[in-house]
């Protein structure tokens, strides 16, 4: 089959375009990313947990570390993923990461692990991800056609949220069984898994404009600024993304230790209950379409958010026994909610932005949404150690809960779809790959009668991060 077929005369399979050889492998080398993400979401503050013995206001600092770069290379690593090519740096990323994780249980095994070497891992597994996720999202549009983002994408979701069910129960029984630091080599394999996967992608990047080179950095990185600050649509997307990420992660911050110091949890246990938002993202990616469709990606993305999001009050109620259920069922239902926006808002970035300015536009929303996470993680933890961990959950799920009146205050609660294209703006000359167009205007066509933000969150996601881009 021609993969880079334009949508009239393609053909159409039940596996849809996973039947796409280039896609099929970006699927499977981001699969395979996200259980390693998965298992070390749990492994590493079990890590400094239970080898280190660290406080809950540590614990919080490690998970700062994580998005910490974002604030200080995020703006100007998405003007520099405009100028370059995605692949390449996606490898590299790839390959970085894996060796840090490798140097855990290496230091582990030799006797001289020690909290910093944590946080070094930390920072430099974050940097990576500042430079793969903007690229990353760059990318699908020269694997898929425009029309196929929104199907792409919920299926890159769908996986992400399965791997999730898989990854923190994973790394509990391998922190049971092997150690929590024996864990971190199942990771450095899949982000392995992942490189083999985009070298093999033969799909052809277009090159970049030569004028694209002599534009100072600092310029383009005030186009992307200002691309994202004026548009009502982006601009309240990205401000809610900031209040949820800085909320999710600071409930994040201290729930393994509340789980285990204050619910009383092994192991074991906490990474198996933790799998119940993971399992609940499966859900959310498998009816985005659906949902969309029937009520419209904004009205749709607004219905679910409400309805979603105060179920989140259930977490702090957490006791042992029948009492997990509580944790359970909050933690799933939310997990819906975040990985509906996910595609939604996703999908509507990558088809709305035009190309040259995707990756601007998508490290500057990422940059915003992700300077909250290092201050939700420390307030988290410092909360933790001076009012308690319940306490602390209250607080942090007490902001998550009304977020959505944010989404309901911009001019999407009035549209029942989101936009085609930016008002007034001039339409782009579309790239062609190979045999086929990237056909933006045509991919929005289809979000508008079907219908991702990363809104890492985390995530949430946790996109190579939490919950909410």
């Amino acid at each position: 089959m021609d993969l880079t077929k334009k949508a009239t005369g393609r053909t159409r399979t039940r596996w849809g375009v996973l039947a796409q050889r280039d896609f099929r492998l970006l699927w499977v080398g981001e699969t395979a990313s996200g259980l390693g993400n998965g298992i070390t979401a749990v492994a590493l503050p079990l890590i400094a947990v239970e080898v280190l013995d660290a406080s809950s206001t540590a614990v919080g600092l490690l998970a700062a570390a994580v998005w910490l770069p974002w604030l200080v290379v995020g703006l100007p690593v998405g003007a520099w993923v405009d100028r370059t090519r995605k692949r390449p740096l996606m490898l590299a990323c790839d390959l970085v990461s894996a060796a840090a994780l490798v140097s855990v249980p290496v230091a582990g095994w030799l006797g001289a692990l020690t909290y910093g070497h944590l946080v070094g891992v930390a920072l430099v597994c974050g940097t990576a991800a500042v430079c793969f996720n903007p690229a990353y999202h760059a990318y699908i549009r020269t694997v898929l056609d425009g029309r196929d983002l929104l199907e792409g994408n919920a299926k890159l979701q769908g996986s992400e949220a399965a791997t999730r069910v898989v990854g923190p129960g994973a790394a509990g029984l391998l922190a049971q069984a092997c150690g929590a630091v024996a864990a971190l080599v199942a990771d450095a394999v899949t982000f392995l898994v992942s490189a083999l996967c985009l070298k093999r992608i033969a799909v052809v990047e277009p090159d970049r404009a030569a004028e694209a080179e002599r534009v100072p950095l600092r310029r383009q990185i005030g186009e992307g600024l200002r691309f994202v600050g004026r548009d009502r649509y982006l601009r309240s997307m990205v401000a809610w993304g900031a209040v949820i990420n800085m909320a999710l992660m600071g409930y994040q911050a201290v729930q393994v230790v509340f789980l285990v110091r204050t619910v009383g949890l092994n192991p074991a246990m906490v990474g198996l209950l933790l799998t119940s938002g993971s399992a609940g993202g499966i859900v959310g990616a498998l009816v985005a379409t659906r949902a969309t469709r029937r009520f419209g990606t904004a009205r749709g993305l607004l219905l679910l958010q409400a309805v979603t999001a105060p179920f989140v009050l259930l977490l702090p109620m957490t006791t042992a026994g029948p009492g997990l259920l509580l944790f359970a069922a909050g933690a799933f239902t939310v997990g819906i909610g975040i990985s509906v926006a996910n595609v939604v808002v996703g999908s509507f970035r990558q088809s709305y932005c035009p190309p040259h300015l995707l990756g601007r536009v998508v490290a500057t929303a990422m940059v915003i949404n992700h300077s909250t996470i290092p201050l939700g993680s420390l307030v988290g933890g410092v909360l933790g150690d001076a009012a308690g961990y319940r306490t602390t959950m209250w607080i942090m799920t007490g902001i998550v809960a009304p977020s959505w009146l944010l989404l309901a205050m911009s001019p999407m609660r009035r549209q029942r779809d989101l936009p085609r294209e930016q008002a007034g703006a001039a339409a782009e000359p579309r790239v062609e790959v190979g045999a086929g167009a990237d056909a933006e205007a045509d991919g929005q066509a289809r979000v508008d009668d079907q219908a991702r933000t990363d809104v890492p969150v985390p995530a949430p996601a946790p996109e190579r991060a939490p919950a909410s881009d």
